[in-house]
């Protein structure tokens, strides 16, 4: 996954954002939260979860898998890269602790996902 970072205007910052120790606690937490539901099966991470597993751990609902939809035909992205969105919405929802998918993850993660296809373009 690449993310665009544009060098912010502003170095003072516009908020509160985490220091390195904070992000890693915040990532360390959402392994936490993995392993402790793969703890019954051969994986431990989002990104290895497929078929029947992926359905289960990382279902969307109706709003979610119609948005998805929608989002995939619009774009010309692949079941392979619906896969992988799902993936990365269900570690954005263990980032905040949010034990469903909603819509600002899906989104979140189809954003990451369209970045790395434009960048692959310009390559």
């Amino acid at each position: 996954m690449q993310v665009d970072v544009p060098r912010p205007k502003d170095w003072g910052g516009e908020g509160p954002s985490l220091s390195s120790a904070e992000m890693r606690a915040e990532v360390l937490k959402a392994q936490a939260i993995q392993t402790e539901r793969y703890k019954a099966l051969p994986i431990s991470w989002n990104s290895e979860l497929s078929g029947a597993a992926l359905r289960r751990y990382a279902g969307l609902g109706r709003e979610g898998t119609l948005m998805l939809h929608t989002i995939l035909e619009s774009l010309g992205l692949s079941m392979r890269a619906h896969d992988r969105i799902i993936k990365l919405a269900r570690t954005i929802a263990d980032l905040e602790g949010s034990v469903n998918i909603v819509s600002a993850h899906l989104a979140e993660a189809v954003q990451y996902r369209n970045l790395d296809r434009q960048i692959m373009t310009e390559d």
